[in-house]
């Protein structure tokens, strides 16, 4: 059964758009609940259809080595796949670019620092158990053959309401997710044009705009044009790289070095002198 990923990307975009336009970080906590609520939700699918999947063969096909001698696959294609998988581990710390806008919306009593230090170790363990349980499960289901997405890799068939269910959580938090990470970024560009040219009331000013039984909202120009823009463009990158797991990699691989190595040690040099 084929179908367009065209169209599901496109739609993905458009709803985007309008997301985007809400104003700032602060606001998105109704976004992160809904982010969360939907993660836990398919990795419990996740795990539980691969125990299930474990229990059904009898027996667990994944062993300690990986992937076995006689594979066809090639010593660079191997390779090629360890570097992904190391690309694949180092995606998950663009994180770290939001860990200061969090921190930033807390309250000063207790510490910032403090609630911040109890949250990321509440956060990491919890969704380091549910994702290795699926990465484990997964193996152990279907060993070598393990799908790159474990919910819409044709591992599983059955039941399919279970499996639509799961696959509607993540396109969930896919889009509240992608807000989430982008905000950041829209505030940073938006606050240095600001500093540029405060006087410019494109960038600075709210336009009234009338919206039919929703009433009037203030509408800033620049937000609009380069927010859309922004969204504009990663659609169209997603629409020519469509390569799931290799482009998470390159991105990951990316984003590693800087944010966990680089501005960590730069900032501790600043702090202590």
């Amino acid at each position: 059964c084929h179908f367009p990923d065209l169209i599901y990307m496109i739609l993905f975009g458009v709803v985007q758009v309008f997301l985007c336009q809400i104003p700032n970080f602060h606001k998105l906590w109704g976004l992160s609940i809904l982010a969360a609520a939907m993660s836990f939700s398919y990795a419990t699918v996740g795990f539980g259809l691969g125990m299930a999947k474990v229990i059904e063969n009898g027996k667990i096909k994944g062993n300690l080595g990986g992937i076995s001698a006689s594979t066809s696959l090639t010593q660079t294609q191997k390779v090629w796949r360890m570097l992904q998988g190391l690309g694949d581990i180092a995606f998950a710390f663009p994180y770290t670019s939001l860990v200061l806008e969090i921190q930033d919306t807390l309250k000063s009593t207790p510490p910032e620092n403090v609630t911040m230090k109890k949250a990321n170790l509440l956060s990491l363990s919890v969704t380091t158990t549910f994702y290795m349980l699926c990465a484990f499960l997964g193996y152990a289901a279907f060993g070598e053959n393990a799908p790159g997405n474990l919910l819409t890799g044709f591992g599983f068939y059955e039941p399919y309401w279970l499996i639509d269910f799961a696959n509607a959580c993540i396109v969930v938090h896919l889009v509240a997710a992608y807000q989430v990470f982008c905000q950041p970024i829209f505030a940073c560009v938006e606050g240095w044009f600001s500093h540029i040219w405060p006087d410019n009331k494109f960038i600075n000013k709210g336009v009234p705009i009338r919206i039919p039984l929703c009433g009037s909202c203030r509408v800033n120009l620049l937000r609009l044009c380069w927010r859309t823009a922004f969204v504009v463009s990663t659609t169209g990158i997603a629409i020519l790289f469509p390569l799931f797991n290799d482009v998470l990699g390159i991105l990951g691989a990316l984003n590693f070095w800087p944010l966990v190595v680089y501005f960590p040690v730069e900032m501790y040099i600043a702090q202590n002198k």
